[in-house]
């Protein structure tokens, strides 16, 4: 019987492109898909959710009936609906996939606390790419020392609601590791931001349009300057990225992983979704 997969978050614009990558995938099936009571989603198939024939499973606020058949989740919810999915998933055993940002520390702690029962891989960003740039960027700030300033840019679609985007501030966890830890930060700039702080790392945000989502790491230093870029184009190459992450997940035993641990990266600190972003 192939592997299947529940969906908290299906009617969202993550939880969506998941449901589509679900069913392109002959080797899965959708177990059910997890919505907030209320939703507009609540009790529309899942197949004309992803604008296909009924599938004969409808997306419902009943978490016991969404994970009663699955043998994994993915999570792309909000934090307020967190705690009640993990009790769920730790109760039943269900390894979780989880890109939920935007977490209080509490949030995070319960998060920290199922992973002593059931494997979870929590990432701020699912994208392969995103993953990699991550690695380039502890890499090159390593390289290049103290004597380049770093800026993060990164743009969004204009529903955006947060700003950075909780991937902006992975990859200036990436370059504040890699700088020993305890660096500034200046998020956007104005008429009475003054100089810039020696070391500082700087965040600017787009938002506009229907941008998908775009994150360049700026290195300059005197004379030269050093740009990472990753943009993205379609959210299934986050969807790919969570199903990866579940597959790698069936038989692990519990703990905390991050998508570094997926592609066989070391671990670093940068691994850990920043609290208080909302990816979307």
């Amino acid at each position: 019987m192939s592997p299947r997969v529940a969906i908290a978050g299906v009617a969202g614009r993550m939880g969506g492109a998941v449901l589509r990558a679900v069913l392109a995938d002959e080797s899965l099936a959708v177990a059910g898909g997890w919505v907030m009571r209320g939703d507009a989603a609540e009790g529309v198939d899942l197949g004309n959710l992803a604008g296909r024939t009924d599938l004969g499973v409808a997306a419902s606020s009943d978490l016991a009936v969404v994970l009663a058949s699955a043998d994994a989740v993915i999570d792309f919810t909000l934090p307020a609906g967190l705690a009640t999915l993990l009790d769920g998933c730790v109760e039943r055993g269900l390894p979780l996939v989880t890109g939920t940002t935007g977490l209080e520390s509490g949030q995070q702690a319960a998060v920290e606390a199922a992973s002593r029962a059931i494997p979870i891989v929590q990432a701020a960003n699912m994208s392969i790419g995103v993953t990699v740039l991550l690695e380039l960027a502890a890499r090159a700030t390593a390289a290049l020392g103290a004597g380049f300033d770093a800026e993060i840019v990164e743009a969004h679609h204009r529903h955006k609601l947060d700003a950075p985007s909780g991937t902006a501030l992975a990859i200036g966890a990436a370059v504040t590791a890699a700088r020993g830890g305890n660096v500034p930060t200046e998020v956007g700039r104005g008429p009475d931001s003054g100089a810039r702080e020696s070391g500082a790392i700087g965040y600017a945000s787009i938002r506009a349009g229907d941008i998908v989502g775009e994150h360049t790491l700026l290195f300059a230093g005197a004379g030269e300057r050093v740009e990472l870029t990753h943009r993205a184009t379609d959210r299934g190459a986050f969807a790919a990225g969570a199903l990866r992450a579940a597959a790698w997940l069936r038989g692990r035993p519990p703990g905390l992983y991050g998508m570094r641990d997926v592609l066989g990266l070391a671990r670093a600190a940068m691994d850990t979704p920043p609290s208080g972003q909302v990816e979307s």
